[in-house]
Protein backbone atom coordinates (compact mmCIF):
# COMPACT_ATOMS: atom_id res chain seq x y z
CA UNK A 1 0.00 0.00 0.00
CA UNK A 2 2.63 2.51 0.91
CA UNK A 3 4.56 1.72 -2.27
CA UNK A 4 1.50 2.49 -4.39
CA UNK A 5 0.87 5.83 -2.68
CA UNK A 6 4.47 6.82 -3.28
CA UNK A 7 4.13 6.01 -6.94
CA UNK A 8 1.03 8.18 -7.34
CA UNK A 9 2.72 11.17 -5.70
CA UNK A 10 5.64 10.90 -8.10
CA UNK A 11 3.34 10.89 -11.08
CA UNK A 12 1.58 14.06 -9.82
CA UNK A 13 4.90 15.86 -9.51
CA UNK A 14 5.69 14.95 -13.06
CA UNK A 15 2.42 16.53 -14.21
CA UNK A 16 3.02 19.87 -12.39
CA UNK A 17 4.76 22.56 -14.66
CA UNK A 18 8.22 23.73 -14.05
CA UNK A 19 8.21 27.36 -12.73
CA UNK A 20 11.27 28.28 -14.69
CA UNK A 21 9.94 26.88 -18.02
CA UNK A 22 6.60 28.63 -17.61
CA UNK A 23 8.31 31.98 -17.24
CA UNK A 24 10.30 31.45 -20.40
CA UNK A 25 7.22 30.48 -22.33
CA UNK A 26 5.37 33.65 -21.39
CA UNK A 27 8.25 35.82 -22.57
CA UNK A 28 8.36 34.05 -25.91
CA UNK A 29 4.68 34.65 -26.51
CA UNK A 30 4.95 38.38 -25.80
CA UNK A 31 7.92 38.73 -28.18
CA UNK A 32 6.02 36.92 -30.92
CA UNK A 33 3.00 39.23 -30.62
CA UNK A 34 5.18 42.35 -30.72
CA UNK A 35 7.04 41.12 -33.81
CA UNK A 36 3.83 40.32 -35.64
CA UNK A 37 2.41 43.75 -34.91
CA UNK A 38 5.55 45.49 -36.20
CA UNK A 39 5.45 43.40 -39.34
CA UNK A 40 1.77 44.28 -39.95
CA UNK A 41 2.44 48.00 -39.52
CA UNK A 42 5.28 47.76 -42.02
CA UNK A 43 3.35 45.88 -44.66
CA UNK A 44 0.05 47.85 -44.43
CA UNK A 45 0.94 50.64 -46.99
CA UNK A 46 2.04 48.04 -49.49
CA UNK A 47 -0.67 45.45 -49.08
CA UNK A 48 -3.75 47.69 -48.68
CA UNK A 49 -4.04 48.91 -52.34
CA UNK A 50 -3.48 45.45 -53.70
CA UNK A 51 -6.06 43.77 -51.49
CA UNK A 52 -8.77 46.42 -51.76
CA UNK A 53 -8.78 47.00 -55.50
CA UNK A 54 -11.18 44.49 -56.93
CA UNK A 55 -10.55 41.86 -54.25
CA UNK A 56 -13.34 42.65 -51.81
CA UNK A 57 -10.92 43.53 -48.99
CA UNK A 58 -10.41 46.97 -47.42
CA UNK A 59 -8.56 48.31 -44.34
CA UNK A 60 -10.24 49.69 -41.31
CA UNK A 61 -7.89 52.60 -40.54
CA UNK A 62 -9.45 53.33 -37.21
CA UNK A 63 -8.34 49.98 -35.86
CA UNK A 64 -5.50 49.25 -38.27
CA UNK A 65 -7.13 45.86 -38.92
CA UNK A 66 -8.04 44.12 -42.19
CA UNK A 67 -11.62 42.91 -42.95
CA UNK A 68 -12.69 40.67 -45.88
CA UNK A 69 -16.19 40.96 -47.54
CA UNK A 70 -17.47 38.49 -50.09
CA UNK A 71 -19.52 39.71 -53.13
CA UNK A 72 -23.13 38.37 -52.72
CA UNK A 73 -24.16 35.95 -55.43
CA UNK A 74 -27.75 35.44 -56.78
CA UNK A 75 -29.30 32.42 -55.24
CA UNK A 76 -29.85 29.50 -57.55
CA UNK A 77 -33.40 29.37 -59.00
CA UNK A 78 -35.59 26.45 -58.05
CA UNK A 79 -37.93 26.21 -61.04
CA UNK A 80 -40.13 23.72 -59.26
CA UNK A 81 -41.24 26.41 -56.78
CA UNK A 82 -42.13 29.21 -59.30
CA UNK A 83 -45.82 30.23 -59.12
CA UNK A 84 -48.39 32.35 -61.03
CA UNK A 85 -51.32 34.16 -59.46
CA UNK A 86 -54.56 32.23 -59.17
CA UNK A 87 -56.79 32.68 -62.23
CA UNK A 88 -60.21 34.31 -61.59
CA UNK A 89 -63.33 32.34 -62.38
CA UNK A 90 -65.29 33.34 -65.50
CA UNK A 91 -69.03 33.96 -65.59
CA UNK A 92 -71.06 30.93 -66.72
CA UNK A 93 -67.89 28.84 -67.01
CA UNK A 94 -64.96 27.24 -65.21
CA UNK A 95 -61.41 25.90 -65.79
CA UNK A 96 -59.24 22.95 -64.78
CA UNK A 97 -55.43 23.08 -64.35
CA UNK A 98 -52.84 20.32 -64.74
CA UNK A 99 -50.60 21.51 -61.87
CA UNK A 100 -52.36 24.29 -60.06
CA UNK A 101 -50.51 27.62 -60.30
CA UNK A 102 -46.99 26.16 -60.66
CA UNK A 103 -44.67 26.68 -63.63
CA UNK A 104 -45.82 25.05 -66.90
CA UNK A 105 -49.28 24.28 -65.47
CA UNK A 106 -51.94 24.47 -68.20
CA UNK A 107 -55.47 25.61 -67.40
CA UNK A 108 -58.26 24.66 -69.83
CA UNK A 109 -61.49 26.71 -69.88
CA UNK A 110 -65.01 25.39 -70.50
CA UNK A 111 -68.48 26.99 -70.46
CA UNK A 112 -71.77 25.90 -68.97
CA UNK A 113 -74.41 24.29 -71.15
CA UNK A 114 -75.88 26.78 -73.60
CA UNK A 115 -72.80 29.03 -73.65
CA UNK A 116 -69.92 29.22 -76.14
CA UNK A 117 -66.32 30.11 -75.30
CA UNK A 118 -64.83 33.15 -76.98
CA UNK A 119 -61.09 33.78 -76.57
CA UNK A 120 -58.17 31.55 -75.48
CA UNK A 121 -59.27 28.06 -74.56
CA UNK A 122 -56.03 27.35 -72.58
CA UNK A 123 -53.48 29.40 -70.59
CA UNK A 124 -50.02 28.30 -69.36
CA UNK A 125 -48.07 29.53 -66.29
CA UNK A 126 -44.80 30.98 -67.67
CA UNK A 127 -41.34 31.59 -66.12
CA UNK A 128 -42.09 35.28 -65.54
CA UNK A 129 -44.95 34.34 -63.22
CA UNK A 130 -47.60 35.43 -65.74
CA UNK A 131 -50.23 33.42 -67.56
CA UNK A 132 -50.11 33.22 -71.30
CA UNK A 133 -52.94 34.62 -73.46
CA UNK A 134 -55.94 36.48 -72.12
CA UNK A 135 -59.04 35.72 -70.12
CA UNK A 136 -61.83 34.26 -72.28
CA UNK A 137 -65.59 34.85 -71.85
CA UNK A 138 -68.63 32.59 -72.07
CA UNK A 139 -71.26 33.99 -74.41
CA UNK A 140 -74.88 32.85 -74.69
CA UNK A 141 -75.55 32.56 -78.44
CA UNK A 142 -77.99 29.66 -78.36
CA UNK A 143 -81.64 30.67 -78.92
CA UNK A 144 -84.31 29.44 -76.51
CA UNK A 145 -86.22 26.25 -77.20
CA UNK A 146 -89.93 26.86 -77.90
CA UNK A 147 -92.70 24.42 -78.78
CA UNK A 148 -96.12 25.64 -79.90
CA UNK A 149 -99.43 23.82 -79.43
CA UNK A 150 -100.64 21.62 -82.26
CA UNK A 151 -102.70 23.13 -85.07
CA UNK A 152 -106.43 22.78 -84.53
CA UNK A 153 -109.69 22.91 -86.47
CA UNK A 154 -113.12 23.87 -85.18
CA UNK A 155 -116.63 24.21 -86.61
CA UNK A 156 -118.53 27.46 -86.22
CA UNK A 157 -121.46 27.45 -83.83
CA UNK A 158 -125.08 27.47 -85.12
CA UNK A 159 -126.18 30.79 -86.61
CA UNK A 160 -122.60 32.09 -86.28
CA UNK A 161 -119.73 32.57 -88.65
CA UNK A 162 -117.11 32.39 -85.90
CA UNK A 163 -115.82 29.87 -83.38
CA UNK A 164 -114.22 30.43 -79.98
CA UNK A 165 -110.85 28.65 -79.86
CA UNK A 166 -108.68 27.96 -76.81
CA UNK A 167 -105.11 26.58 -76.49
CA UNK A 168 -102.35 26.22 -73.91
CA UNK A 169 -99.38 28.61 -73.97
CA UNK A 170 -96.20 27.39 -75.70
CA UNK A 171 -93.51 25.48 -73.80
CA UNK A 172 -90.39 27.67 -73.60
CA UNK A 173 -86.97 26.75 -72.17
CA UNK A 174 -83.63 28.54 -72.28
CA UNK A 175 -80.58 26.31 -72.79
CA UNK A 176 -78.24 28.72 -70.97
CA UNK A 177 -79.30 30.24 -67.64
CA UNK A 178 -82.95 29.20 -67.97
CA UNK A 179 -84.20 32.79 -67.96
CA UNK A 180 -86.84 33.84 -70.52
CA UNK A 181 -87.31 37.60 -70.49
CA UNK A 182 -90.50 37.76 -72.57
CA UNK A 183 -92.76 35.87 -74.94
CA UNK A 184 -94.74 37.75 -77.59
CA UNK A 185 -97.86 36.65 -79.45
CA UNK A 186 -98.68 37.61 -83.01
CA UNK A 187 -102.35 36.91 -83.53
CA UNK A 188 -105.54 36.72 -81.44
CA UNK A 189 -105.40 35.67 -77.80
CA UNK A 190 -106.57 32.21 -76.70
CA UNK A 191 -110.35 32.18 -76.26
CA UNK A 192 -110.95 34.69 -79.07
CA UNK A 193 -113.65 34.40 -81.69
CA UNK A 194 -112.08 33.34 -84.99
CA UNK A 195 -113.88 33.93 -88.30
CA UNK A 196 -114.07 31.37 -91.04
CA UNK A 197 -110.74 30.47 -92.64
CA UNK A 198 -107.14 29.71 -91.60
CA UNK A 199 -105.32 31.85 -89.04
CA UNK A 200 -101.58 31.67 -88.29
CA UNK A 201 -100.67 32.07 -84.61
CA UNK A 202 -97.00 32.88 -83.96
CA UNK A 203 -95.11 33.00 -80.65
CA UNK A 204 -91.59 34.45 -80.18
CA UNK A 205 -89.46 33.93 -77.05
CA UNK A 206 -86.45 36.05 -75.96
CA UNK A 207 -83.71 35.14 -73.47
CA UNK A 208 -81.51 37.42 -71.39
CA UNK A 209 -78.91 37.68 -74.18
CA UNK A 210 -81.63 38.83 -76.64
CA UNK A 211 -81.52 35.55 -78.53
CA UNK A 212 -84.94 34.63 -79.89
CA UNK A 213 -86.81 31.68 -81.25
CA UNK A 214 -90.26 31.41 -82.84
CA UNK A 215 -92.89 28.80 -83.49
CA UNK A 216 -96.29 28.87 -85.14
CA UNK A 217 -99.44 26.83 -85.53
CA UNK A 218 -102.70 27.17 -87.49
CA UNK A 219 -106.25 27.66 -86.27
CA UNK A 220 -108.79 26.69 -88.92
CA UNK A 221 -112.47 27.54 -88.57
CA UNK A 222 -115.04 25.93 -90.82
CA UNK A 223 -118.65 26.97 -91.35
CA UNK A 224 -121.22 24.38 -92.35
CA UNK A 225 -123.05 25.81 -95.33
CA UNK A 226 -126.19 24.84 -97.22
CA UNK A 227 -126.76 25.42 -100.95
CA UNK A 228 -127.67 29.02 -101.74
CA UNK A 229 -131.44 29.54 -101.89
CA UNK A 230 -133.04 31.37 -104.78
CA UNK A 231 -135.80 33.88 -104.14
CA UNK A 232 -139.27 32.94 -105.42
CA UNK A 233 -140.61 34.43 -108.61
CA UNK A 234 -142.40 37.67 -107.72
CA UNK A 235 -140.82 37.56 -104.28
CA UNK A 236 -137.67 37.80 -102.21
CA UNK A 237 -135.83 36.27 -99.23
CA UNK A 238 -134.78 37.63 -95.87
CA UNK A 239 -132.22 35.51 -94.03
CA UNK A 240 -130.42 35.60 -90.71
CA UNK A 241 -126.62 35.47 -90.42
CA UNK A 242 -125.00 35.01 -93.85
CA UNK A 243 -128.04 33.29 -95.32
CA UNK A 244 -126.52 29.87 -95.96
CA UNK A 245 -124.63 28.87 -92.80
CA UNK A 246 -125.66 26.25 -90.28
CA UNK A 247 -128.56 27.57 -88.18
CA UNK A 248 -129.50 30.39 -90.58
CA UNK A 249 -133.22 30.92 -91.20
CA UNK A 250 -134.55 32.25 -94.51
CA UNK A 251 -138.08 33.63 -94.78
CA UNK A 252 -139.92 33.85 -98.10
CA UNK A 253 -141.79 37.03 -99.04
CA UNK A 254 -143.97 37.85 -102.03
CA UNK A 255 -144.13 41.15 -103.85
CA UNK A 256 -147.14 43.34 -103.45
CA UNK A 257 -150.10 41.83 -105.26
CA UNK A 258 -148.82 38.28 -104.73
CA UNK A 259 -149.49 35.79 -102.00
CA UNK A 260 -147.23 33.10 -100.62
CA UNK A 261 -148.25 29.49 -101.04
CA UNK A 262 -146.26 26.95 -99.01
CA UNK A 263 -143.70 26.97 -96.18
CA UNK A 264 -143.00 30.51 -94.94
CA UNK A 265 -139.38 29.82 -93.85
CA UNK A 266 -136.57 27.24 -94.05
CA UNK A 267 -133.58 26.47 -91.77
CA UNK A 268 -130.05 25.38 -92.74
CA UNK A 269 -129.40 22.14 -90.83
CA UNK A 270 -126.15 20.55 -89.63
CA UNK A 271 -126.45 18.07 -92.52
CA UNK A 272 -125.89 21.06 -94.84
CA UNK A 273 -129.42 20.71 -96.21
CA UNK A 274 -132.42 23.05 -95.95
CA UNK A 275 -135.52 22.06 -94.07
CA UNK A 276 -138.91 21.95 -95.87
CA UNK A 277 -139.50 22.89 -99.49
CA UNK A 278 -139.60 26.27 -101.26
CA UNK A 279 -142.96 28.10 -101.44
CA UNK A 280 -144.26 30.00 -104.47
CA UNK A 281 -145.81 33.44 -104.94
CA UNK A 282 -149.21 33.52 -106.69
CA UNK A 283 -151.18 36.58 -107.79
CA UNK A 284 -153.19 38.16 -105.02
CA UNK A 285 -156.89 37.28 -105.09
CA UNK A 286 -159.05 40.30 -104.40
CA UNK A 287 -162.51 39.64 -102.98
CA UNK A 288 -164.88 42.41 -103.96
CA UNK A 289 -167.90 40.64 -102.51
CA UNK A 290 -167.46 42.17 -99.10
CA UNK A 291 -169.98 44.09 -97.01
CA UNK A 292 -167.89 47.18 -96.24
CA UNK A 293 -165.11 49.36 -97.52
CA UNK A 294 -163.01 48.39 -94.50
CA UNK A 295 -163.31 44.73 -95.48
CA UNK A 296 -162.07 45.59 -98.95
CA UNK A 297 -159.12 47.73 -97.79
CA UNK A 298 -157.97 45.18 -95.22
CA UNK A 299 -157.03 42.83 -98.05
CA UNK A 300 -154.29 45.26 -99.12
CA UNK A 301 -152.89 45.90 -95.62
CA UNK A 302 -149.07 45.61 -95.66
CA UNK A 303 -149.25 44.22 -99.21
CA UNK A 304 -150.13 46.99 -101.65
CA UNK A 305 -150.38 50.76 -101.87
CA UNK A 306 -153.59 52.20 -103.24
CA UNK A 307 -154.10 55.10 -105.65
CA UNK A 308 -157.83 55.92 -105.54
CA UNK A 309 -159.11 58.17 -108.37
CA UNK A 310 -162.50 59.86 -108.16
CA UNK A 311 -164.06 61.73 -111.13
CA UNK A 312 -167.58 63.07 -111.87
CA UNK A 313 -167.85 61.19 -115.20
CA UNK A 314 -165.73 59.15 -117.67
CA UNK A 315 -165.39 62.12 -120.00
CA UNK A 316 -163.73 64.33 -117.40
CA UNK A 317 -160.61 65.83 -118.98
CA UNK A 318 -158.42 65.44 -115.90
CA UNK A 319 -159.57 61.85 -115.42
CA UNK A 320 -158.77 60.89 -119.02
CA UNK A 321 -155.38 62.61 -118.89
CA UNK A 322 -154.41 60.94 -115.61
CA UNK A 323 -155.57 57.50 -116.71
CA UNK A 324 -153.59 57.72 -119.95
CA UNK A 325 -150.36 58.57 -118.13
CA UNK A 326 -150.82 55.78 -115.59
CA UNK A 327 -151.53 53.17 -118.26
CA UNK A 328 -148.11 53.90 -119.77
CA UNK A 329 -146.38 53.28 -116.43
CA UNK A 330 -147.87 49.99 -115.27
CA UNK A 331 -144.37 48.49 -114.75
CA UNK A 332 -143.32 51.30 -112.42
CA UNK A 333 -146.60 51.09 -110.52
CA UNK A 334 -146.28 47.35 -110.05
CA UNK A 335 -142.62 47.72 -109.05
CA UNK A 336 -143.77 50.04 -106.26
CA UNK A 337 -146.74 47.83 -105.33
CA UNK A 338 -149.41 50.33 -106.36
CA UNK A 339 -152.96 49.21 -107.14
CA UNK A 340 -155.36 51.65 -108.82
CA UNK A 341 -159.04 51.91 -107.75
CA UNK A 342 -161.31 53.93 -110.03
CA UNK A 343 -164.50 55.58 -108.72
CA UNK A 344 -166.24 57.32 -111.66
CA UNK A 345 -169.68 58.96 -111.95
CA UNK A 346 -172.37 60.04 -109.56
CA UNK A 347 -175.35 58.14 -108.15
CA UNK A 348 -177.10 56.31 -109.56
CA UNK A 349 -174.66 56.13 -112.52
CA UNK A 350 -171.41 55.58 -110.56
CA UNK A 351 -168.94 52.84 -111.61
CA UNK A 352 -166.12 51.40 -109.54
CA UNK A 353 -163.43 48.85 -110.43
CA UNK A 354 -160.14 47.33 -109.38
CA UNK A 355 -158.49 46.13 -112.56
CA UNK A 356 -161.23 44.08 -114.16
CA UNK A 357 -163.22 43.56 -110.96
CA UNK A 358 -166.38 45.64 -110.54
CA UNK A 359 -167.35 47.25 -107.23
CA UNK A 360 -170.86 47.58 -105.91
CA UNK A 361 -172.55 50.97 -105.50
CA UNK A 362 -172.47 50.57 -101.72
CA UNK A 363 -168.69 50.00 -101.74
CA UNK A 364 -168.21 53.01 -104.04
CA UNK A 365 -170.18 55.24 -101.72
CA UNK A 366 -168.41 53.97 -98.60
CA UNK A 367 -164.97 54.35 -100.16
CA UNK A 368 -165.67 57.98 -101.11
CA UNK A 369 -166.93 58.76 -97.65
CA UNK A 370 -164.18 56.84 -95.89
CA UNK A 371 -161.42 58.59 -97.88
CA UNK A 372 -163.26 61.93 -98.11
CA UNK A 373 -163.38 61.96 -101.90
CA UNK A 374 -166.02 64.09 -103.65
CA UNK A 375 -167.84 62.88 -106.80
CA UNK A 376 -168.27 66.47 -108.04
CA UNK A 377 -164.77 67.00 -109.48
CA UNK A 378 -161.48 65.21 -110.12
CA UNK A 379 -159.52 64.31 -106.98
CA UNK A 380 -157.08 61.55 -106.09
CA UNK A 381 -155.50 60.10 -102.87
CA UNK A 382 -152.38 57.93 -102.33
CA UNK A 383 -152.69 55.40 -99.44
CA UNK A 384 -149.67 53.53 -98.04
CA UNK A 385 -149.51 49.87 -97.03
CA UNK A 386 -150.65 50.69 -93.50
CA UNK A 387 -153.92 52.23 -94.82
CA UNK A 388 -152.90 55.84 -94.17
CA UNK A 389 -153.54 58.52 -96.83
CA UNK A 390 -150.16 60.09 -97.59
CA UNK A 391 -150.80 62.51 -100.44
CA UNK A 392 -153.81 64.13 -102.19
CA UNK A 393 -153.99 65.54 -105.70
CA UNK A 394 -156.57 67.89 -107.22
CA UNK A 395 -155.04 67.86 -110.67
CA UNK A 396 -153.37 65.20 -112.80
CA UNK A 397 -149.71 64.43 -111.95
CA UNK A 398 -147.10 62.55 -113.91
CA UNK A 399 -146.17 59.02 -112.84
CA UNK A 400 -142.62 60.25 -112.19
CA UNK A 401 -143.91 62.62 -109.52
CA UNK A 402 -145.80 59.78 -107.85
CA UNK A 403 -142.77 57.46 -108.09
CA UNK A 404 -140.44 60.09 -106.63
CA UNK A 405 -142.71 60.61 -103.65
CA UNK A 406 -143.00 56.87 -103.02
CA UNK A 407 -139.26 56.28 -103.43
CA UNK A 408 -138.37 59.15 -101.10
CA UNK A 409 -140.90 58.60 -98.32
CA UNK A 410 -142.76 55.32 -98.48
CA UNK A 411 -140.31 52.53 -99.34
CA UNK A 412 -139.14 50.12 -96.62
CA UNK A 413 -135.50 49.11 -96.35
CA UNK A 414 -136.20 45.85 -98.10
CA UNK A 415 -137.98 47.68 -100.93
CA UNK A 416 -135.04 50.08 -101.25
CA UNK A 417 -132.70 47.13 -101.68
CA UNK A 418 -134.99 45.64 -104.33
CA UNK A 419 -135.26 48.97 -106.09
CA UNK A 420 -131.43 49.16 -106.37
CA UNK A 421 -131.31 45.61 -107.75
CA UNK A 422 -134.21 46.18 -110.18
CA UNK A 423 -133.33 49.74 -111.21
CA UNK A 424 -133.47 49.03 -114.94
CA UNK A 425 -136.22 46.50 -114.80
CA UNK A 426 -138.85 48.80 -116.36
CA UNK A 427 -136.60 50.38 -119.01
Amino acid sequence: MRGAERKEKEQEKEREPDPSSTKYNRMAIQLTRRGALCLLLFLTPVVTPTWYAGSGYYPDESYNEVYAEEIPQAPALDYREMRCHALPFITSGTYTCTNGVLLDSRCDYSCSTGYHLEGDRSRICMEDGQWSGGEPVCVDIDPPKIRCPHSREKMAEPEKLTARVYWDPPVVKDSADGTITRVTLRGPEPGSQFPEGEHVIRYTAYDRAYNRASCKFIVKVQVRRCPTLKPPQHGYLTCTSSGDNYGATCEYHCDGGYERQGTPSRVCQSSRQWSGSPPICTPMKINVNVNSAAGLLDQFYEKRRLLIISAPDPSNRYYKMQLTMLQQSTCGLDLRHVTIIELVGQPPQEVGRIRELQLSANLIEELRQFQRLTPSYFNMVLIDKQGIDRERYMEPVTPEEIFTFIDDYLLSNQELTQRREQRDMCE
